[in-house]
């Protein structure tokens, strides 16, 4: 694809409008020359009330008459999981430019048919691992890349959440934004698949691949026969992983929703043969804390403010006019669905899983 074609305005559908979408739209309309033409919902009365508050002029609860209308360059995917796959694949296969949120899709087998389309289109591909859009792990990247912290030996990594031991986020028990992450025949994956997937994209961002998986999930028993309404409580809510790394590191990776005092933390530890690296986003997210050289002997951590970096949906849109298909895109998401595919099959086996 030629960069003077892009040059253009882009013209955006959003496809799925709940609560998630409104960052996908506001985000969109801070980028110049980026035009929200279209929103998509099987529930038109809300697809109208997202698209009078974002100011879009055309709305369909159907995509086959979304994509007969034509009137649009990309999308952004916001549905829930289960439907990731068939939408997106529709969306490329009619020429259209896909964001997706993450996970990609329900499995690994999915992903790589996203991937395949993806290709075959010859359009731009992305998922939306939205905390690449903290500076701090770009700048951890860069350090590790440099050599800074040497070879890396040992990762400890955690996404903590604390809405379903509090109402941080609201009551739980009553909302159905949250209730269907809890249940499976809803489409959930639980916690693993919910944010595990970001703590996974987090931590192998700057590490590398993984080889080998041990994981460990629990649902714990929430309400009484594990059921609210047409809810059952099924998915689960804590999910434990120790990993081996394809460069001999070994880690932790652990993630919760019933971390009480964490309304969403990430954190993030990587030690090497010359120095240690810490992300810790309830301090921030733009700095991190590095400890090397003569602070090594003397256990003291200095603070680096990482620069700037473009977020997903900037990076997107440049990579529309561009041609170039920036990071992360589905097959970075493929990869991170594997993961989660041999942690759930690793679970059923009591045992560690190659990747």
């Amino acid at each position: 694809m030629s960069k003077s074609k892009f040059t253009k305005t882009v013209r955006l559908a959003i496809i799925g409008t709940g609560g998630m979408a409104n960052g996908h739209a506001e985000n969109y309309k801070k980028i110049p020359g980026v035009e929200l033409v279209a929103a998509m919902d099987v529930d038109p009365k809300r697809a109208a009330g997202f698209a009078e508050k974002h100011g879009i002029d055309k709305t369909f609860t159907k995509l086959e008459d979304l994509l007969d209308w034509d009137q649009f360059d990309a999308v952004s995917n916001v549905t829930p999981d289960g439907f990731h796959a068939p939408l997106s694949i529709a969306s490329l296969k009619a020429g259209k430019h896909v964001l997706c949120e993450k996970p990609l899709a329900l499995n690994h087998a999915d992903t790589q048919k996203m991937l395949s389309a993806a290709r075959k289109s010859g359009r731009i591909h992305m998922v939306n691992f939205s905390y690449r859009n903290w500076p701090c792990i770009h700048g951890v990247v860069s350090e590790i890349l440099k050599g800074t912290i040497g070879e890396i030996r040992h990762v400890e990594a955690s996404y903590l959440q604390s809405w379903l031991s509090s109402k941080i986020w609201g009551d739980w028990h009553t909302t159905p934004a949250w209730l269907w992450r809890l249940s499976q025949k809803h489409g959930s994956k639980g916690v693993l698949g919910d944010v595990g997937v970001h703590i996974l994209d987090f931590t192998t961002f700057p590490v590398g691949e993984v080889s080998k998986v041990y994981c460990r999930l629990k649902t714990f028993p929430k309400a009484p026969g594990n059921r609210v309404g047409e809810y059952k409580l099924d998915a689960n809510d804590s999910a434990l992983m120790t990993v081996e790394f394809k460069n001999g590191a070994i880690g932790v990776i652990h993630t919760t929703r019933f971390a009480t005092g964490h309304a969403n933390r990430l954190y993030l530890q990587i030690y090497g043969t010359k120095g240690g690296i810490e992300i810790d986003s309830e301090r921030s997210t733009e700095v991190y804390r590095v400890c090397k050289g003569k602070d090594i002997d003397k256990a003291a951590w200095k603070e680096v403010k990482a620069p700037a970096v473009p977020s997903n949906y900037e990076r997107f849109i440049t990579s529309i006019r561009t041609g170039k298909n920036l990071q992360p895109d589905f097959a970075r998401g493929s990869e991170i669905q594997k993961i989660l595919d041999s942690c759930f099959k690793s679970n059923a086996l009591g045992k560690a899983i190659a990747v």
